[in-house]
Order: structure tokens, then sequence, then C-alpha cells
């Protein structure tokens, strides 16, 4: 009797252990799956949507007086922003490859145009070795795809 009751008991919690992990399983499924839906989404923005998208990820990171420049007779800069005293001049680009040196000196040029503090180039992608090397000699940030999705995940 006793015997029959711990296999009754042991069946239950199998049962039950089975049912959290079939749903732990389904929360990680559509959790990637949201995820891929976001970056598929964010490839396809337009540069314009992709510009605003930006300004509200900086702006949920802790950015201040977030400004998405003008489309055209923006010397480069497509967000004006500040964080913790900071200023910042942002060339954001959606690419569908490596983002190059251009990009870098737009930034570079707008940093100084809009007498910011920093300049940065922010991209759904990643950039060629070339611009990588121009950042660096230039002092200009370059957030890539990595960083883009960090930000989404705050």
């Amino acid at each position: 009797m006793e015997s029959q009751m711990n296999t009754q008991i042991f069946t239950v919690m199998a049962i039950i252990a089975g049912i959290v992990l079939a749903a732990a399983a389904g929360v990680l499924v559509c959790r990637q799956f949201r995820a891929a839906a976001r970056q598929r989404a964010l490839d396809t923005m337009d540069g314009f949507d992709f510009e605003y998208y930006c300004a509200d990820l900086l702006a949920a990171d802790g950015f201040v007086d977030v400004k998405v420049t003008r489309s055209s007779g923006d010397y480069g800069i497509d967000i004006l922003a500040e964080k913790d005293g900071v200023t910042y001049a942002i060339q954001c680009k959606r690419y569908t490859g490596l983002v190059g040196v251009k990009a870098v000196q737009e930034a570079y040029a707008g940093r100084d145009y809009y007498d910011r503090m920093v300049g940065a180039v922010l991209t759904n992608q990643y950039f060629t070795k070339p611009a990588v090397q121009a950042a660096r000699k230039l002092k200009i940030l370059l957030w890539d795809r990595d960083y883009l999705q960090a930000m989404e995940k705050n």
C-alpha cells in the first residue's frame, strides 16, 4: 500500500516537472521568436524610422534632450543628445552591410559643427576595419549591432 502511494506521488511529481519544463521551453521559444522579429523589423526600417527608433532607445537608456535633426542639412548628424552632462552628436546608419569610413568622417565633422563633446556612429550592422581605425584616431564612438541589441534589452 505504501509502495503504491509512493509510486503515485512520484508519477504526479514527474508530470508536474514535465509541465514546468514544457512551459519554460515555450517561454524561451517565444522570446527567441520576438527577438528575431525585432531584428527583422530593425533591418527593414527606412533610414528616417531608424533615426527615430534610435532616438527612442537612447532616451530609454538614460539620454536626455534627445533630438532628431532635420533630414537635410544636418551636417551628418541625425541625433543630438546628452547623458551625465556629456553632449553627443550621433550619426545613424541603417545598412545592409558593413559601415565604412564615411560615416566616421560625418560624425567627426558633425560633432564639431554642433559643438558637442562626443561624436558617435550608431548602426544596425558592424564596421569595416578602416572605419574602426579612423574612429580610434578621430575619437569617435562606434556603436554597432551588439550595442544596439544591448540597448533594446534595457
